[in-house]
């Protein structure tokens, strides 16, 4: 679910901004993947932009050469927010197999790590754009391969491996994509399950916990 992003200059916390400028880079970045993801790709202009954070068009140009410029800026965050963060939890170091599939359970807990509003965005920028297209195939291609490597390391063999990595890849898009109206407590009361069939492995009872304290710090309950 996207927010409405907090402007720099509305938070009590930042720093003040020097001179005549109200707004951010990263104000701009924020806007527009806001508005990529409530409202499309097409949406994406920079008047409109400028007019929802009321500050003159001209400022954009201190920050980007063009809109080709910031389109760009958002396909590079998009890539170092959900394809970067997969492919860092599915090498992040695990005892055991479930351990590993919870720690890519992560990203679908704390948005932070994998923002799947703005991974939807960016599947149907796709379908309009043969380059975002490209990147995304590259980018499912590293995750499932990430994935891939992780079973392997538990022994799977390859073909088992890169089965297991796409089933589990392919089915949690496919889930996230439904939005079930499901509460945290039925989520946490499947995960073992879920577990057992991506994996064949019961979890540990203490598996199950260290993801449950996770999931209370950053699900939206």
């Amino acid at each position: 679910m996207s927010r409405k992003p907090l402007l720099h200059r509305d938070d009590p916390s930042a720093e003040p901004l020097v001179g005549n400028v109200k707004v951010t880079r990263e104000d701009w970045l924020n806007v527009a993947m806001d508005v990529l993801i409530t409202d499309g790709v097409e949406q994406v202009k920079v008047l409109a932009l400028a007019e929802r954070m009321h500050v003159s068009r001209s400022s954009f140009y201190w920050y980007f050469k063009s809109r080709q410029d910031l389109l760009d800026a958002l396909l590079k965050t998009w890539e170092q927010t959900n394809t970067v963060a997969m492919v860092a939890r599915a090498e992040a170091s695990a005892d055991t197999i479930t351990a590993a599939v919870l720690n890519v359970f992560h990203c679908i807990a704390n948005p932070a790590l994998f923002n799947t509003a703005l991974d939807f965005a960016v599947r149907d920028w796709a379908r309009r754009s043969g380059k975002v297209r490209s990147l995304l195939d590259r980018s499912d291609a590293r995750r499932v391969e990430a994935l891939t490597k992780m079973f392997a390391r538990y022994g799977c063999p390859d073909l088992e491996a890169m089965t297991r990595a796409k089933v589990l890849y392919y089915m949690q898009l496919g889930y996230d994509m439904a939005e079930p109206n499901e509460s945290h407590a039925h989520r946490l009361q499947m995960t073992p399950y879920y577990l057992k069939v991506f994996t064949g492995v019961e979890p540990s009872e203490e598996e199950l916990a260290d993801f449950a304290a996770f999931t209370e710090k950053h699900w939206d309950l």
